[in-house]
């Protein structure tokens, strides 16, 4: 007696496998997305460690220009541009209390955003507010 599989099991297989990987596939696009967004998180509590540091020197957040933040067009430099080796670009925008640093979702050179366009961090230290939001424009409240 011949032992193999029968057509319709190998269909079934195969239906299963499709499913699982169509499943897989949107989770690794999800995930992929999580990882660029955490640039943006992690090259954004930079600039706030730096912008805070120098308000508490100051006494103010005017004068902080993108460079005493590390922003620039220098390879070694946080872009305040879209660049090959970012998935956003960096801006900051102060008055004497409150400073706006904002990444901005890079959507050329294939890096089309599948999440949000910007992720903004928003520091007020004349209310005591320190919050992040993902928007299009810069902090409200």
């Amino acid at each position: 007696m011949n032992k193999a599989f029968t057509p319709l099991e190998l269909v079934v297989v195969i239906i299963i496998l499709g499913v699982l990987a169509t499943l897989g596939l949107t989770q690794y696009g999800r995930m992929v997305e999580k990882g660029r967004n955490a640039e943006a998180r992690q090259i954004l509590g930079q600039m706030r460690a730096l912008a805070l540091s120098y308000y508490l020197e100051n006494r103010t957040f005017q004068g902080i220009t993108a460079a005493k933040l590390g922003l620039g067009s220098a390879e070694d430099q946080i872009p305040d541009s879209c660049r090959a080796s970012h998935y956003f670009q960096y801006q900051v925008l102060t008055d004497s209390s409150w400073a706006t640093l904002a990444a901005t979702r890079c959507g050329s050179g294939g890096k089309t955003p599948q999440g949000s366009p910007s992720c903004i961090l928003c520091l007020d230290l004349y209310w005591g507010r320190d919050d992040w939001r993902v928007c299009n424009g810069t902090c409200s409240w």
